[in-house]
């Protein structure tokens, strides 16, 4: 038996370091992962399914959750943390939000049942890998234009030529900086901006990916396949991808343009905050959804007063009343002042033309010295007007299942994309978060290179307040909830169903990895119901599904 690899070929394997004894074949049951110690500083994960043995790198290549405690499904382990997917064969990265693909190992499984593997040397260094990619051959006259320079992207210029594709790409940055991790904005203020660009400036280069920084795209022209740039050039391509993702909302409200009322989306804006503040100052945030709540949490350690305005019962809404409980009594427990069933109607400023006071819908007022809005967003679309592109009213894009808009040769992906999801049924919907825009840059890049690639969208949300960590996979609006576990503890899962039955989304703190085998049953077109969960003591039994090549439905006509 033999492992796969981008490169295996006798030529080669003086690459490779010797053949290293791990375990024994009998060690593994049938659709099982283990971890083994391949050396004194790697771990290597061992699957056996259908009778093979692979062996892959056990650490996942976005922040290093061990995948033995992941999420095993039909030839690929998902990240127990959040939602990574990487082929058992070949540790190629299929779903994100890391970048990196795993090492693969070479696996022989001698006559006596020893499983041996061989490492490649380089990738040991670094326990990840970038697939082969090709570089620019100038006599490739194809162009692709890239409009945008968030996650999806990223991952759309480097899948493009890790696909073979080695025409003209240029890459539009409207910030004047590199694609970089923008959900660490809401949590770390300070952090400069070379730690949290996904690639330098020389891996661009290397790859002939043309990076244009701080210029964004101000028409587009599908007739003469050109865009036209904010820097007074223009760009024609063969093939065209928009990934403009979000620009946030600010409020119709008086004051709402004074000094130190800050929006949270680029990396200006967090720097721009986190000058603003001291020990001494008092923090209003607005909204009850993830900015606002995130930034109240990293924030109320570092100022004299945090206060939380929101209009609903609790926060979270989308994770429903009893999770946005729990929270809302967390925060309070940490010195956050919690003000729900409010909205601002004014803010009011000092005769330095800075805020320092904000209106409450009851007419009250708060002293403060800091505002950060959560209060929603827009789609970056406008530029768009008279293409041809088919723009929804609210700004949104509709694609198809390969992410093609009404244009042939235009795709649309990441938040602005209102895409088939296959956690919906394949119904389409904007959302907006990390996992699924460099998801949307991958199969863009997939189609556009000919292959043909479905979309199969399962979204998976993360994010960590007061170190628990929240875990969520699934689209939909609810209609019932089952809890199972201790909600005062932080250790539980949280089922949402529709009207008839099916498990639509799924939460858990505390609980890993049953998000990611959610997701991961949800990616094989399987389907969660009420009865899998409701009968037996142990809720978790439906987990099985996953290695099943067909799941029975019960049915509820």
């Amino acid at each position: 038996m033999t492992g796969t690899y981008q490169s295996t070929s006798d030529s080669d394997m003086s690459e490779y370091t010797n053949a290293v004894e791990v375990c024994n074949i009998d060690d593994l049951q049938e659709n099982e992962m283990k971890k083994f110690n391949f050396d004194e500083n790697t771990q290597v994960l061992v699957i056996k399914q259908e009778g093979q043995i692979t062996a892959i790198g056990n650490k996942c290549t976005h922040y290093g959750a061990p995948l033995h405690t992941g999420a095993l499904g039909l030839g690929r382990v998902r990240c127990p943390w959040h939602g990574a997917c990487f082929n058992t064969r070949t540790g190629d990265i299929e779903d994100f939000p890391g970048l990196d693909s795993l090492p693969c190992f070479m696996v022989r499984v001698e006559n006596d049942g020893k499983v041996k593997l061989r490492a490649k040397r380089s990738d040991l260094e670094k326990n990840k890998r970038l697939k082969n990619m090709v570089k620019r051959d100038k006599n490739n006259k194809h162009s692709i234009v890239v409009i945008g320079g968030g996650p999806a992207a990223a991952v759309c210029v480097e899948t493009l030529r890790q696909e073979g594709f080695s025409g003209r790409i240029v890459m539009l940055c409207r910030e004047p900086c590199l694609p970089y991790d923008r959900i660490k904005l809401s949590k770390v203020l300070d952090l400069p901006i070379a730690k949290l660009e996904y690639r330098d400036s020389d891996f661009y280069a290397e790859y002939g990916i043309e990076t244009m920084l701080g210029v964004e795209a101000t028409k587009v022209d599908t007739t003469a396949k050109r865009v036209h740039c904010s820097n007074g050039t223009e760009y024609k391509y063969d093939q065209l991808f928009i990934a403009t993702g979000l620009n946030a909302r600010r409020p119709n409200l008086p004051g709402v343009d004074l000094k130190n009322v800050f929006t949270v989306r680029t990396h200006e804006d967090a720097k721009a905050i986190s000058a603003a503040l001291t020990p001494e100052t008092n923090l209003v945030c607005v909204g009850g959804s993830f900015i606002a709540m995130e930034m109240a949490a990293a924030l109320v350690s570092k100022v004299k007063t945090v206060t939380l305005i929101f209009s609903g019962d609790y926060p979270f809404a989308l994770f429903g009343e009893a999770v946005g409980q729990l929270f809302f009594n967390l925060y309070r427990e940490k010195g956050i002042i919690m003000k729900n069933h409010s909205q601002l109607t004014e803010l009011y400023g000092n005769s330095e033309g800075a805020v320092n006071e904000v209106e409450l819908t009851n007419g009250s007022k708060l002293s403060c010295d800091v505002v950060v809005l959560g209060t929603g967003s827009t789609f970056t679309t406008n530029f768009l007007e008279q293409s041809g592109i088919h723009v929804n009213r609210d700004g949104s894009i509709n694609t198809d299942m390969h992410l093609m808009t009404n244009i042939v040769d235009v795709y649309a992906g990441g938040d602005i994309a209102n895409a088939p999801i296959l956690a919906a049924a394949n119904q389409r919907g904007c959302v907006g978060h990390i996992q699924l825009a460099k998801y949307h840059g991958r199969v863009a890049a997939l189609n556009m290179t000919g292959t043909i690639e479905d979309l199969r969208a399962v979204p998976f949300f993360f994010s960590m307040v007061f170190g628990k960590g929240i875990r969520y996979a699934g689209y939909g609006m609810f209609s019932d909830v089952l809890i199972k576990g201790d909600l005062e503890a932080f250790k539980f899962v949280v089922y949402y169903l529709d009207d008839h039955g099916n498990v639509i989304s799924v939460l858990s703190i505390g609980h890993d990895p049953v998000v990611a085998q959610f997701a991961e049953l949800i990616s094989q077109g399987k389907r969660l119901h009420r009865s899998h969960i409701e009968n037996g003591d142990n809720h978790l039994e439906w987990t099985r599904m996953l290695q099943e090549k067909k799941a029975r439905v019960p049915c509820d006509c």
